[in-house]
């Protein structure tokens, strides 16, 4: 299942209210717990509780846990019980798609990294930024190419836009991922935006695509243009 959808059925599951109840008890037990101590804590029947706790752990908000509570072991120790908690999964929606993790992990890796070596941040995100980028692009789905790179784009909420010319055409990105953080701090974030997307150009081996900064309003600041559109320099990359 495309991890977006995988997401959004995680969390349409919190919207029947008993399940939500059950889910609610669960996470706020300091231990995991079983069937039984839901059932009798919420009053709710035992085969109703074990189907909602079942399907909250296949759809990823809880995790199963096997012990034996009696303390004894070997034959006659009778089974383990199967107990629930919160899953070590984090699970969030955002419409239209950010991906804030993404430039969190990016920008930390580039703090510590310029502590280190003495670099400016902004020249050490960059560099960061590219190469997550072009294993972005080089791991992806596909042979390569235009292709590779729209699914690279439709995974990580660019929302892509493909304009006219075929494929000497290019690519708008209708949707900002680091929305937020680029009106704060434009220039830095659009910054790694754009050498993250030439990275990805670069792993999918698009030569006929470049990434270029061109901001718009309601949309990513930067466009992928085609082979045959003019070229126009960016701004220093820091």
């Amino acid at each position: 299942m495309d991890p977006r959808a995988a997401r959004l059925a995680a969390v349409a599951a919190l919207a029947e209210p008993t399940r939500r109840r059950l889910y609610d008890h669960v996470v706020r037990q300091p231990e995991p717990v079983g069937r039984d101590e839901v059932a009798a804590a919420l009053a709710v029947p035992r085969a109703t509780v074990a189907f909602h706790l079942d399907r909250l752990v296949s759809d990823g908000l809880l995790d199963v846990h096997y012990e034996r509570r009696t303390g004894r072991r070997g034959p006659g120790a009778g089974r383990p019980a199967k107990l629930y908690r919160r899953s070590e999964c984090s699970v969030a929606v955002s419409l239209p798609e950010r991906a804030y993790p993404l430039a969190g992990e990016l920008l930390a890796e580039a703090v510590v990294e310029a502590e280190g070596s003495g670099e400016r941040p902004a020249t050490v995100l960059g560099r960061r930024a590219y190469a997550r980028g072009r294993h972005m692009g080089a791991a992806a789905d596909g042979a390569g190419g235009r292709d590779t790179v729209l699914h690279v784009l439709e995974a990580h909420g660019y929302e892509p836009r493909i304009e006219e010319g075929g494929e000497e055409g290019g690519i708008a990105l209708a949707n900002c991922p680091f929305h937020a953080l680029a009106r704060e701090h434009t220039e830095l974030i659009c910054g790694m935006n754009l050498r993250l997307l030439e990275g990805v150009l670069d792993g999918a081996a698009a030569g006929g695509l470049t990434a270029r900064l061109r901001p718009t309003p309601g949309a990513c600041c930067v466009r992928l243009d085609g082979a045959g559109r003019p070229a126009e320099g960016n701004a220093p990359r820091g």
